[in-house]
């Protein structure tokens, strides 16, 4: 940070013998840092330039004047505080409450007094470095609480994760189901062009699409037939489950974890569940996560059916397109498809299938 005789001071002043005193005055005292300006209309730049910690600004210039400077200068800083000392003869009381409307800080008036132009000047720069040390101080409790922040949700996603997959440990064939299901909603999101800050909150809400299992009895959860109409409903509840355990997140992740929840069995055609939107009612997220999903449960054996083959698999999701898939997911997974198969070597292919499929 810089000291009090290291501040960098502006002087915006039409008269050259004007800013050979007052810079005299200033070099005298040990300043250093000193830019002038006597065409008003390179004001702005020069302020760009040098950002100052202390502006002294004459009100009648040529081009310019010191009002339309104030003007400028309030919008960038009305978040900062640059004091700005008013350099002029004007005694008209209007005048000068004026230009304090506009953000003058005080007035200098000409002549110019050697001791108050230096008294000025170090009050203002004084009261300028204690802004500064203010606002790092500011700065760096904000990083500290954004980083504790931080730190809490993600003990706070772990912490729903490990759930998550206390689910899936009850299930040998389905430990690494959430993981695919997140890799691959990923890829097809950025065929789509989500954006990236998007895909990465995916990439963690994806993990916890079926965190709501943790609720569903075993005798159902690794029943190996199919359900009944009992046992099914039962197993719809999952969904809104998942969404009461993720509910009200204040993170990011958490809130399009408790989104995907609710919505990844929802179908294209209104056909899904829980809540049976339709189309573009459906969340992007939920689309996605919903293909990503029942490819990769035909994908893979589980308790009630043996794995599908490759070629039944993408038939089947071609077949669904416009009913229970979204076709734009579908194309997006259809792009990837040469990617799916050197990116899954685990996929079990079988000579079987179940006649109909019913994604759990």
């Amino acid at each position: 940070m810089k000291s009090q005789k290291d501040p960098t001071i502006l002087i915006i002043e039409d008269q050259k013998l004007n800013i050979q005193l007052l810079r005299g005055m200033l070099v005298r005292e040990g300043y250093k840092n000193i830019i002038c300006v006597q065409d008003s209309r390179e004001a702005m730049y020069e302020y760009h330039q040098s950002q100052p910690d202390l502006v002294f600004l004459d009100l009648n210039m040529a081009y310019l004047d010191g009002f339309e400077i104030l003007i400028q200068l309030r919008e960038f800083t009305q978040d900062d505080y640059v004091p700005i000392l008013i350099l002029s003869a004007e005694t008209d009381p209007h005048a000068r409450q004026r230009a304090l409307s506009l953000g003058a800080m005080d007035f200098i008036s000409k002549p110019f007094k050697v001791s108050e132009v230096l008294l000025r000047a170090q009050n203002f720069l004084h009261s300028r470095q204690m802004h500064l040390q203010l606002k790092a101080k500011n700065d760096l409790l904000e990083q500290l609480l954004s980083e504790r922040t931080r730190l809490l949700e993600e003990a706070q996603i772990e912490m729903l994760e490990r759930l998550a997959n206390a689910a899936e440990y009850r299930d040998q064939e389905t430990r690494d189901h959430t993981h695919r299901v997140s890799w691959l909603a990923v890829q097809m999101a950025r065929k789509i062009g989500m954006p990236e800050s998007q895909i990465t909150l995916l990439r963690r809400a994806a993990s916890l699409h079926d965190i709501g299992k943790i609720a569903v009895p075993d005798n159902i959860l690794l029943k190996p037939a199919r359900l009944t109409y009992d046992e099914f409903e039962i197993m719809k509840t999952h969904t809104e489950v998942g969404a009461q355990l993720l509910k009200d997140g204040r993170s990011e992740v958490i809130q399009m974890a408790e989104t995907i929840a609710h919505t990844h069995h929802e179908r294209w055609d209104g056909s899904g569940y829980p809540q049976g939107l339709k189309g573009e009612e459906i969340p992007l997220e939920g689309r996605i996560v919903a293909l990503a999903d029942v490819y990769d449960a035909l994908s893979h054996e589980r308790p009630y059916k043996k794995a599908w083959p490759r070629e039944e698999i993408m038939s089947e999701i071609k077949a669904q397109c416009g009913r229970h898939f979204d076709p734009l997911v579908v194309d997006a997974f259809l792009d990837l498809e040469t990617e799916l198969e050197g990116g899954f070597g685990d996929i079990h292919v079988s000579e079987h299938r179940h006649h109909v499929y019913n994604s759990r």
